[in-house]
């Protein structure tokens, strides 16, 4: 299998909220829902970088369409990191995120590896974290 990881599916419960928090929240670029036509094909998908798309669909539709039974919501599954370039970002970030309406679990601070981070639930629960490592270079 070649690392071809383009998109990253969110189960959410409440499709238009979930947008609104992405879209204004934390002011990622998305074109909005679009497959309302299609049973269980309303999907919003959010432009990230390098080609990489963040989706978020109906907790019931996107069960539907892999053919899994729901389950409950656990937000110690995974996280999503989310690198910025200095410390400052990782804390504008992290209030930004606050001000939409996610809830920090871990503030700030000056982690083992010398790097900085802070994490926060979205509305559904999945665990972000916000992260500058003094060892890796982004690219704008």
């Amino acid at each position: 299998m070649k690392p071809r990881v383009s998109v990253l599916t969110l189960a959410v419960d409440d499709l238009k909220k979930s947008l609104d928090f992405y879209k204004n929240g934390l002011g990622l670029p998305t074109e909005g829902i679009i497959g309302e036509e299609y049973d269980n094909g309303a999907v919003a998908f959010f432009d990230l970088q390098y080609g990489v798309k963040l989706g978020i669909w109906g907790r019931e539709s996107l069960a539907n369409e892999a053919n899994v039974p729901t389950s409950p919501r656990s937000s110690a599954e995974f996280t999503i990191g989310h690198n910025v370039a200095s410390k400052r970002e990782v804390d504008e970030v992290m209030q930004q995120a606050e001000a939409a309406g996610a809830e920090i679990t871990d503030h700030a601070k000056h982690t083992f590896w010398g790097g900085y981070s802070g994490h926060f639930l979205d509305l559904d629960g999945h665990l972000w974290e916000i992260v500058w490592n003094p060892e890796w270079e982004l690219e704008d």
